[in-house]
């Protein structure tokens, strides 16, 4: 049996789940994700915990048992809590600021990038430390909008230069080697 998916998940305070057939809404108090399962699993509530149940120990079933488990955490996790991407943003006169609910980058284009916020994303921006924060319910969604800010400038591998995760680590290539004076 798989590790990940025999594991229980225990629903926080104020988050309420609602199974129908092979579909699952959860609702909390950062609002309401509901996604669609495979019908084979069983997706039990019991004593305020969901519980995934496969089958049979077919490849097919081992594969998807933990990450359909997995998805169903991220979901309640997303509801309670919620997600949050920090990006850094290294550059010299690189900058962001907020323009109503969009973010306004300008890292080195000889125009501002306006970069909007979708549906169920909210952005919050530090300018001392220029850092962006993307916040949101949905675990995919705020780590493909993080990919996106992160392709308008992607790092450089001279300088540094560009936008990148908070942490990531740029290896920096040497540059031209000077004159030997022979």
């Amino acid at each position: 049996m798989s590790r990940i998916g025999k594991l229980p998940i225990t629903l926080p305070q104020g988050v309420e789940v609602k199974i129908d057939g092979h579909k699952v809404t959860v609702k909390g108090p950062n609002g309401e994700l509901s996604d669609e399962f495979n019908s084979a699993l069983t997706i039990k509530l019991e004593d305020g915990k969901l519980i995934v149940e496969r089958p049979d120990d077919s490849a097919f079933m081992r594969a998807i048992h933990g990450t359909t488990r997995a998805l169903l955490n991220n979901m309640v996790e997303g509801c309670s809590k919620g997600f949050e991407r920090i990006m850094e943003i290294n550059g010299v006169g690189y900058r962001a600021e907020m323009n109503g609910k969009d973010v306004v980058l300008n890292v080195g284009y000889s125009h501002p990038v306006v970069f909007p916020a979708p549906e169920g994303i909210s952005y919050e921006v530090d300018t001392k430390t220029r850092q962006v924060k993307i916040k949101g319910r949905d675990r995919q969604q705020v780590g493909q909008v993080a990919v996106n800010m992160r392709e308008v400038r992607v790092p450089d591998h001279y300088k540094g230069y560009g936008i990148r995760y908070l942490g990531e680590v740029v290896k920096l290539k040497a540059g031209k080697a000077g004159k030997t004076g022979k």
